[in-house]
């Protein structure tokens, strides 16, 4: 079973002015374990910053699916409750799943959330709509050793203009996760995941 992980690492990052700054970035990516996590980490960012990385924090992180647009490079994360019957007693409960979509503003994060959720067969309200501190995702990929960075250059170039050519949104999904839960076992996951954005936002 896969899950989703927030990676936090901790690398020297070069400015749009030229300086150098020490900075800590969250990463989300799909894994089976906390070890699993931290080695795809080191796996996808080797290919990406310069110099040396350190991962500071690895955190589990309830995300039910995530939708990408390719316009947009911000995250949103939206929360979206609705009710459901339980099967035993045969009473309504609430049920909160997390979403991620990225998005120009939050006007747009709650229209595009909207029409992803459109063919729900219940109603659902979306009660939050924060920005994400997320940099990066990487999703569950079935077979690591044909990731994108270990592919032939010719595979890659029939690839970027395969994704040219289609401007449309991509869900992922941590293959087996479930983030079905009830409003309270919701509200202490928040509570931990608060614990992480403010983490982040203290760096």
């Amino acid at each position: 079973m896969n899950n989703w992980f927030t990676v936090k690492v901790k690398y020297t990052k070069q400015l749009d002015n030229g300086a150098l700054k020490r900075v800590s970035e969250p990463y989300l990516l799909a894994a089976m374990t906390f070890t699993d996590a931290e080695a795809r980490i080191y796996e996808e960012l080797g290919q990406i910053i310069r110099g040396e990385f350190n991962v500071v924090g690895i955190a589990r992180t309830e995300i039910h699916d995530i939708f990408a647009y390719d316009d947009a490079d911000v995250w949103y994360k939206c929360k979206v409750r609705y009710e459901t019957m339980d099967a035993d007693n045969e009473k309504a409960r609430k049920v909160n799943q997390n979403f991620l979509v990225s998005a120009n503003s939050v006007k747009e994060a709650y229209e595009r959330i909207q029409e992803s959720l459109s063919t729900l067969m219940v109603d659902f309200e979306i009660p939050s709509i924060i920005v994400s501190p997320i940099v990066e995702i990487f999703p569950y990929a079935e077979d690591l050793d044909r990731e994108l960075s270990r592919k032939p250059i010719e595979e890659l170039e029939v690839e970027e203009e395969d994704d040219d050519a289609q401007n449309t949104n991509v869900v992922f999904s941590a293959s087996g996760s479930d983030a079905d839960d009830e409003e309270e076992e919701q509200d202490e996951e928040e509570e931990a995941d608060s614990e992480v954005e403010d983490e982040f936002d203290g760096e």
